[in-house]
């Protein structure tokens, strides 16, 4: 299922993809560059993915860097980018990626379809 978030990974700029679940749980992470820290040491939900109550879509720019999210059916989807990521191209990237997210089962065994070497 990595094969999913191939075109977005390989986009210039491009750190990283990560797929939560409504209720703020990390289903899904692949990174380009390595992380300081790991997603799992934090609580998303009342921290940051609590605060976008019913926002489609969530830009955030900071100096060097910069996070989109984007509400799909059942969670959100979050790539982490660098300041000079192509946004057009990957909303439109997303845009087509959503479809194919709706397919996939978002619940308890869903690490198992996303295991690298699949």
């Amino acid at each position: 299922m990595r094969e999913l978030f191939d075109d977005i990974l390989s986009m210039s700029d491009v750190h990283g993809v990560m797929l939560f679940s409504v209720e703020g749980k990390l289903l899904f992470k692949e990174f380009n560059t390595p992380l300081i820290e790991e997603p799992e040491t934090r609580n998303w939900w009342p921290i940051f993915i609590d605060s976008l109550s019913g926002a489609r879509e969530v830009d955030l720019v900071f100096e060097r860097s910069r996070l989109y999210v984007r509400r799909i059916e059942k969670g959100y989807l979050m790539l982490v980018l660098g300041a000079l990521a192509p946004m057009a191209m990957l909303r439109l990237n997303c845009d087509l990626l959503v479809p194919s997210l709706r397919q996939v089962r978002l619940t308890k065994g869903l690490r198992q379809l996303f295991r690298k070497g699949r």
